[in-house]
């Protein structure tokens, strides 16, 4: 009897360890399947090397202190890398999380002499296949991928179409208009066109999406709700003379009782070309939903 217990006792063991192996190897597989090849790297302490990324720098973490590392002045999309001691011998690394949230991970070693101290992102992931990237979801953009949020900016962009056509102005040569209102997954894509008919430059100084009573049109002061949009699919400064320009901007999905009105407000810098848009809630519940699968609207 006691050596039947015995085998049994052995079998059960060997079956929990040959499980637990089993699983082990299971999460290392899993893991692997999910690991993140880093880009590899030079830096050295008497150059300062540079990483241009396709959009915006969001955050960056440095491996050790054997690292320094800042945005670049006035670029928002340029992080400047070096060494901060000589020498130093073992790996290192830094990830970065750029605005479109893609995700990016180095591998770092010193040399005297790296090969080079410039890089272009975008083209290393086109030479690596790595353009679908590893996507980061921010907070501000609920369940929507920054990566599909920013395609559907560009298809609108490219794609040009005017599906508003009652919402404009005009004034001084400039032409404002509303070319359409689009919804996905709980977020309004608004898509604006800027004209300058004159031979005379328009710099931009601001717009402005807030929410006013509709008697704020005749000048009375009430209160108003400013919006801050997510995303913008190309930042513009201005326009020159005899030309146009579009663009598209993000933001949370919001209604408006019918005593209210959105107002699309940009501003000339150094100038008095002001132009205002006005767009009703019965404009907002006919935004155009947009099919993510095949991107058709």
């Amino acid at each position: 009897m006691k050596n039947l217990f015995k085998t049994l006792w052995a079998f059960a063991l060997t079956i929990g360890l040959a499980v637990n192996s089993f699983a082990q190897d299971s999460i290392r597989t899993s893991l692997a399947l999910g690991k993140i090849e880093p880009y590899k790297m030079e830096v050295t302490y008497d150059k300062t090397s540079h990483l241009i990324f396709p959009t915006a720098i969001r955050y960056v973490d440095l491996g050790s202190e054997y690292l320094i590392a800042g945005k670049a002045e006035d670029a928002e999309n340029v992080l400047r890398v070096k060494a901060s001691v000589r020498n130093f011998e073992p790996e290192t690394n830094f990830s970065v999380i750029t605005n479109d949230g893609r995700f990016y991970s180095f591998s770092t070693y010193y040399s005297s002499y790296p090969e080079a101290t410039s890089y272009d992102l975008l083209t290393m992931q086109k030479s690596v296949d790595r353009t679908n990237g590893n996507d980061v979801l921010f907070e501000e953009l609920g369940n929507n991928s920054p990566s599909l949020a920013g395609l559907l900016l560009e298809t609108i962009y490219k794609k040009d179409r005017r599906i508003v056509k009652h919402i404009g102005a005009k004034s001084f040569g400039i032409q404002f208009i509303l070319k359409g209102i689009y919804i996905h997954n709980g977020k309004y894509y608004f898509h604006t066109e800027l004209r300058n008919k004159t031979n005379v430059p328009f710099e931009i100084d601001f717009i402005n999406f807030k929410v006013v009573d509709k008697k704020v049109a005749k000048r009375t002061v009430v209160q108003e709700i400013p919006l801050t949009p997510l995303r913008t699919y190309k930042l513009l400064d201005g326009i020159n003379g005899k030309s146009t320009e579009q663009n598209v901007f993000l933001l949370d999905q919001f209604t408006i009782a019918d005593d209210k009105v959105l107002l699309i407000e940009i501003f000339e810098k150094n100038g008095g070309r002001h132009q205002t848009l006005q767009v009703e809630n019965s404009d907002l519940i006919k935004a155009r939903l947009i099919d993510d699968m095949h991107l058709k609207f």
